[in-house]
């Protein structure tokens, strides 16, 4: 069966159609503001990192449902020709405010909020969630890896077992901002210039008579770029074989650059490389290791002064194992103006377009968010944190590049206190809400129950 091809503007959920279509046929199309926040802290976690943002601006300014979307459509049988034609002119032309990415954030918490037409912001909500999730969900997840490594190389080796390529690319760049080495994906590396590793696959050694020549053959294919993997049959036996090839390497004026552990007690493992390397007079080269490790592992690896230079993290932190959604939501705040509220139990939502401060201490420590009103003034010693980034469907100026998201993470990540960094149990980054935010709240509340005749 022929694969249709279809636009990103497909990528929502049947719903927000059908509501576009209710909204369309009720000549309801007033100005409505959407504030996508996450709600709560997994287990373990002090805070999150704001990211995606790039992607959701690529979306919106292409936003577009091309004529073979609209053929799709057509052929479910649910919507009015009329509506689908109002589809076929549909464009993105609203507003949108959002944190910096790699702002490090609380819960409850807006990081971006889109005012534009009720039809235009309720449909992107789905390709904004995902790509708001997944991109916070693998910083956040990075960051802490890279806290734990406390300055050792870690290098992105998660593109197999990811849910997706898309997921696998998000995974370079989300790690890259946050701190990592590189990554070994070629396709991400080349798209966002991100520095690509590789060493060899267990299947390399096995395809030689012996794995001395395997490693033979390598290092002379790549003279100044080479890590040999030790573990195919005796880790030991391994080692023997990459001291033998590293000193031929070093008579010839090159360089093995590191061995790799992949298997076993890395932290003993890593301790009979060092000393065989040092022994052999190879205390430049350097020990890898990888294999099922995540910011736990490292943390007892890095604690324990295993002679560990670099890690390779690959499945537990391309999937976040131990925290594998973060629970976003994309509410509904305004409507012509008017603010709106959702009252479930457990599932509350602040009222009105909101601005959030943030507090800093004396020293430039982060101290903590404060969530107001948009049009209110900022307390005393705050920043607002959202800003506009889009207006009319279109930037209001060029995001920074990857290096420099980078460098503004590292920066303000050096000023989150300890207590929130912790791995385990730790200190939420707190976040409060306004005087003025309150009060809006419990009038918007008292408004809604009596309109809706609720006790």
């Amino acid at each position: 069966m022929r694969r249709t091809e279809l636009s990103p503007a497909t990528f929502t959920d049947l719903y927000e159609l059908t509501m576009a279509q209710a909204y369309w046929r009720s000549v309801r199309t007033g100005t409505a503001t959407f504030s996508l926040m996450f709600r709560d802290l997994p287990e373990n976690r002090g805070y999150y990192v704001a990211a995606g943002l790039t992607d959701v601006l690529d979306f919106l300014e292409a936003f577009e449902f091309t004529d073979e979307d609209i053929i799709a459509l057509d052929n479910l049988s649910i919507f009015d020709r009329g509506f689908l034609r109002f589809l076929a002119e549909l464009r993105f032309e609203g507003e949108v405010r959002a944190v910096p990415e790699g702002t490090v954030c609380g819960p409850e918490s807006p990081v971006l909020e889109v005012t534009a037409p009720v039809i235009q912001a309720q449909i992107v909500e789905t390709f904004l969630l995902n790509q708001i999730h997944v991109h916070s969900l693998l910083t956040t997840k990075a960051s802490r890896v890279v806290h734990a490594a406390q300055g050792k190389t870690v290098v992105d080796f998660g593109a197999r077992r990811t849910q997706g390529t898309d997921a696998a690319e998000a995974l370079a760049r989300a790690s890259y901002l946050a701190g990592f080495a590189g990554t070994s994906n070629v396709q991400p590396g080349a798209r966002y210039g991100i520095p690509l590793f590789g060493t060899m696959a267990h299947s390399f050694v096995e395809s030689f008579p012996t794995e001395e020549e395997a490693f033979r053959a390598y290092a002379e294919t790549f003279p100044d770029r080479t890590t040999l993997l030790v573990d195919t049959y005796s880790t030991e036996n391994g080692l023997r074989n990459a001291v033998k090839i590293g000193l031929g390497m070093k008579k010839r004026v090159q360089r093995l650059n590191a061995v790799r552990l992949d298997s076993g007690d890395l932290g003993q493992l890593a301790r009979t490389a060092r000393r065989m390397l040092d022994e052999a007079g190879l205390g430049e080269v350097q020990v890898f290791a990888s294999g099922g490790l995540d910011e736990f592992s490292i943390d007892a690896l890095v604690s324990s002064g295993a002679p560990i230079d670099g890690f390779g993290v690959g499945t537990k932190v391309g999937v976040s194992a131990d925290a594998p959604a973060l629970d976003c939501a994309y509410k509904l705040v305004a409507y012509e103006g008017r603010p709106v509220m959702k009252l479930s139990a457990g599932k509350r939502s602040l009222p009105g377009a909101k601005q959030v401060f943030r507090k800093t201490d004396a020293d430039g420590v982060l101290a903590g968010d404060v969530v107001g009103t948009a049009d209110e003034a900022a307390p005393e010693s705050t920043r607002p944190l959202l800003e506009v980034v889009m207006e009319n469907g279109r930037r209001v100026r060029q995001e920074p590049g990857l290096d420099e998201l980078r460098e503004r993470f590292r920066e303000e990540f050096a000023r989150l206190p300890e207590r929130h960094k912790a791995l385990k149990n730790p200190t939420p980054y707190p976040t409060s809400v306004s005087t003025r935010l309150k009060e809006l709240t419990e009038r918007v509340t008292a408004e809604t129950k009596e309109r809706e005749g609720l006790s």
